[in-house]
Order: C-alpha cells, then structure tokens, then sequence
C-alpha cells in the first residue's frame, strides 16, 4: 500500500501503452492532438440509453474493489488499512481506465473499423506498438486474468463465509473453516465450480449483463445505508454529515440510472434469481417471524 510496484507486469505494460500512445497520437496529430474532447462527447452519434448501457459494462472495472475488505482478517489494522484500500483501489483504477480508453480512442477514433470489439484493446495496442506489443499484451492480458479470476475466487468465499457465520445461509457447509489452512474451501470450491459453469454457457455479454443486475442492486443498497448512517449522525448532531449524505443520494440515483439501462435477458433471470432468494429467505426466516434462522430468543434453527 505504501508504494507501487513497478516490477509488476501489469504496471508495466499501462506504462508503455500510455507512452507508446502519446507517441502514436504526436507523432500523427502533433501535441495539440493528444487535446481532444471527441473522446467523451461527439454530438452526431451521442445518446444516452446506449451511453447509459454501455456504462453498466464499464462499471465492471469496479466491481469487486471492494472485495479487498473480505480480507479484513488477514490485514494488520483492518480499519485504517481496510478503507485506504477501497478508496484506493477504485479511485487508481478509475485514472487509469479513463486515461487508457481516452488515449486509445485519440489513437482509433474510427470505433466502426474494429475487427472485434472484444479484442479493441489489442488491436490499438498492435497499432502503437506492433506485433511485439500485441504479443506483450496478450501475455499480461492472460496472466491478469487469472491473477482477477484467483483474487474474486477468495473475495466470493469469504463473503459467503460471513453470510454463512451470520445465519443468512446454512452454516453448513458455507461457515466452514479449514483446519490447517483457515480458508473456508468448501466455499472456494463451489465458486469455482460455478465460475467453471458459467464460463462455458455464458458469454461475455451476458455474464456482464447478468452480473451488472445484481452489483447495481447490491450498489444502490450500499448506498442507502451510508445515506441512514449519515442522517442518524446528522440527527445526533454531525453537521458534517450532511455532504456525505448527498453523496450517498447521487449514487443511489446514478446506480439506479445504469440499473433501469440494463436489457431485457438481465432482468428476466435477474429477477427469477432475485425471487427464489426472496421465498429461501421466507421459508428460512419461517415467514419473517424469526431473523435469518435465529429466533428472537436466540436459539437456533440453522
């Protein structure tokens, strides 16, 4: 945390990204091009539902930073390092992803002559800096993959560690500890085994569109409990808490926003799944009369 590795592959290769596009863009248009708010408004092809859609996609670059706080456990001085982390995290990641795709759009202006707009990353990236280039990012591309797939592996069991320890789901087997190793691998092996599933039934399309439903939805909770903190503070009398409070109410508003964007196949299987954790929920909870398998007295029946 306290400083940035420049040893790491993925570091590298934004760092040459980045000035090989400055070069490109220079060297093509002058320095005056590298200036240029085509990227972020062009008013013959604007519109909104479509930039609104598109922003659920690119909100995947988000989620899961604040998977970092499953690890509170591990950290030493989980409540300053914890949330220096989050913050970090999101606000690293959202720089330099504005800064690459506001470069790579200087370098290909042209969206329509993409060959494939999965691969658009590696084709600007063959552009700036030829095969060898396109070859590098294809390595780091692959090996950041599995770095991604590992670190939500262990975020994902551990939030259904905690879901299990709090009764939400069956403590069995989901608050399961691992002797020797303290990992909950049940849970690391269901994930697994889930994300071997949808890997080979769902497209990349439609696994975003299918996670973006249920991250928006979990967002704009978030962000409704900050906004109940904040007044419960402002009520004690923290005058302070009124800033965070709107903050709170614009992200729930611009979550939603993005959430209502969503197409049609999300919705359909976002709500399906949504209802059998609702009836789970009532037949657990034996019709709201009890508090996720825990009776008002205190006794169990997990």
């Amino acid at each position: 945390m306290n400083n940035l590795d420049f040893s790491n592959p993925g570091v590298i290769g934004i760092i040459a990204v980045v000035a090989l596009a400055v070069r490109y863009v220079s060297g093509h248009h002058g320095v005056a091009g590298l200036v240029s708010l085509a990227p972020f408004y062009q008013p013959e092809v604007f519109d909104l539902h479509t930039i609104a859609t598109a922003t659920s996609y690119a909100a995947l670059t988000y989620i899961g930073f604040d998977a970092v706080t499953t690890l509170a456990e591990e950290v030493d001085n989980p409540t300053r390092n914890m949330t220096r982390a989050t913050v970090l995290v999101c606000l690293i990641t959202g720089l330099i992803s504005v800064l690459l795709v506001y470069l790579g759009q200087l370098v290909w202006p042209v969206w329509q002559e993409f060959h494939d707009f999965d691969t658009a990353f590696l084709d600007v990236a063959q552009r700036i800096g030829g095969t060898g280039l396109f070859t590098a990012m294809v390595v780091v591309l692959t090996l950041a993959t599995f770095g991604a797939a590992l670190t939500g592996q262990a975020g994902a069991a551990r939030v259904l560690l905690g879901m299990g320890r709090s009764g939400v789901i069956p403590q069995r087997p989901f608050a399961h500890l691992n002797a020797k190793t303290l990992q909950p691998s049940y849970n690391v092996c269901l994930v697994g085994l889930g994300a071997l599933v949808g890997a080979l039934t769902l497209s990349f399309e439609r696994a975003g569109e299918l996670l973006n439903f249920g991250a928006f939805l979990a967002f704009m909770g978030v962000n409704l409990a900050a906004l109940r903190a904040a007044l419960r503070e402002w009520r004690a009398g923290g005058r302070r808490q009124l800033v965070p409070a709107l903050i709170a109410v614009v992200g729930f508003f611009a979550c939603l926003g993005i959430w209502l964007s969503l197409p049609a196949p999300a919705w359909r299987v976002g709500i399906a799944w949504m209802a059998i954790g609702v009836i789970y929920q009532l037949i657990r909870t034996r019709g709201l009369r009890t508090s996720f398998g825990f009776a008002l007295d205190g006794s169990s029946h997990v």
